[in-house]
């Protein structure tokens, strides 16, 4: 046999032939067998020289190679039942010179051995490949939703009311809170809540970043763009939330280099990989948080005054826990029900004696902080009723005193957490000085020694009007 000049042996392809796992049968326009493999004769108990000549029928049960051998139409991945097995065939007219000559037909899994053999090798990787895409699915979809947002004070309410009605849009939004407050769970809540909620929606932490590899982790690099570069190159953080949402959390703490790049995707919506050549138009929103100050950071300029109006389409405040004591213990409750999912317990509740004790603290840690609190609780309980003694010595110790009626004899006055103490002596200052200055903002601040818009961040953390 000779084809474009290669030299192929008869016997060298009759062995290859013989060696694939297809089985394999050729039959001319009127459905004589002119050529059956050993093997496939192997398995029908026949000779190979007793198929030869005969009509395919009286050879194969159930075959239909005389029909395609017939009319020229492929019949592909077709089920056909043989001495009890049931087998793939698939069946190909043969053409020569745009002249139906016969047709080739092969079968795989000759046996119900052969068939499990074949799915013991191929199920492990079919089971390793829906790992991965369920695990990349789930790391990049939404947790959360606005109805996981629980709470009825008025500044949460409000925070979450924008939130709400900000997902609808395709413009940057900024979200501001203290640390452990919730930024992110409103940023899953705002892409769930948007039309870009069936596509990916991807985390990136600008402060748990080492500042040399933030660059290749957002926009990507290209194979031999540095020294341990990946082969192929790698999808930057953009690339991958293409259509979707990327979260930049702690934005605050990107250095003003990366600033200068995040800006420019910002305004002309393209990436270019580290090493590439030629910009690639990527289509995501940007939610961006931080615990920092922006404004004051752009005053002392480590923080980029175009970016900030680039992030600061929607503005976000999430108010600290410390302002939200009438949601406290319902959010306690709904903290309590997540942990007994993850420590296998039911019906955890928490007694009357630790809600002066909750109410009480300051919570500089916001809800993370009260979180832990009550998964340490957990941890020491015997039964299902958290007490005061299950809490930490820090909440304890700052226990209300009763209400006594008459003229209760003089106490110490008990010593308040330095942060609580601080913020206290803090907004004490800021009243005093817009007396002093009569409610003029600006001769307030100039008294204080601090600058006019952080004058007004204080004055709004504090609540005081002006």
């Amino acid at each position: 046999m000779v084809h474009k000049g290669i030299a192929l042996p008869v016997e060298w392809m009759e062995e290859v032939i013989n060696l694939v796992a297809e089985r394999l049968v050729v039959v001319d326009r009127d459905g004589i067998i002119k050529y059956m493999d050993s093997a496939y004769c192997d398995f029908l108990d026949i000779r190979p020289s007793h198929s030869i000549g005969r009509h395919v029928t009286e050879v194969i049960e159930n075959t239909r190679m005389h029909i395609v051998s017939n009319t020229g139409i492929p019949e592909i991945s077709s089920v056909q039942s043989i001495k009890g097995s049931e087998m793939i065939a698939n069946r190909y007219p043969i053409f020569i010179d745009n002249e139906l000559k016969g047709a080739a037909g092969t079968v795989i899994f000759r046996n119900p051995q052969e068939w499990l053999d074949y799915s013991e090798k191929i199920q492990p990787l079919l089971d390793e490949l829906n790992y991965y895409k369920r695990r990349y699915t789930k790391e990049n979809s939404s947790k959360y939703t606005f109805r996981d947002l629980a709470g009825k004070n008025k500044a949460f309410t409000a925070a979450k009311a924008l939130a709400e009605r900000g997902s609808c849009s395709q413009s940057s939004l900024l979200i501001i809170g203290e640390s452990g407050t919730g930024k992110e769970l409103f940023a899953h809540s705002i892409h769930h809540n948007s039309t870009r909620s069936r596509f990916p929606f991807i985390r990136v932490n600008c402060a748990s970043i080492p500042e040399h590899l933030l660059e290749s982790e957002l926009f990507g690099y290209e194979e031999g763009a540095f020294t341990g570069a990946s082969k192929g190159g790698k999808k930057g953080k953009f690339e991958l939330g293409h259509k979707g949402t990327v979260f930049l959390d702690e934005i605050g703490d990107m250095p003003l280099p990366m600033q200068s790049k995040l800006l420019r995707f910002l305004q002309e919506k393209e990436i270019e990989r580290i090493g590439g050549q030629m910009p690639k138009a990527v289509d995501v929103r940007i939610i961006a948080a931080t615990h920092r100050n922006l404004e004051e950071m752009v005053n002392e300029g480590t923080f980029r005054q175009d970016l900030y109006y680039r992030l600061n389409v929607l503005k976000i405040e999430i108010p600290p826990l410390r302002e939200r004591k009438d949601d406290l213990m319902e959010i306690a409750n709904l903290l309590l029900k997540k942990l007994e999912k993850k420590f296998f317990r039911q019906n955890i509740s928490l007694s009357k004696s630790t809600e002066p004790l909750l109410l009480n603290h300051s919570w500089p840690g916001n809800i993370r902080e009260l979180e832990n609190v009550l998964e340490r609780a957990i941890n020491i309980l015997d039964g299902h009723i958290i007490s005061a003694e299950h809490l930490p010595l820090y909440l304890q110790d700052a226990a209300v005193p009763a209400p006594v009626i008459g003229n209760p004899p003089r106490e110490e006055e008990p010593v308040k957490p330095l942060k609580e103490t601080m913020a206290a002596a803090e907004k004490e200052a800021l009243e005093r000085a817009l007396k002093k200055a009569q409610g003029s903002k600006q001769l307030a601040a100039r008294l204080l020694g601090i600058g006019k818009t952080s004058f007004y961040d204080k004055c709004r953390m504090y609540h005081i009007k002006i």
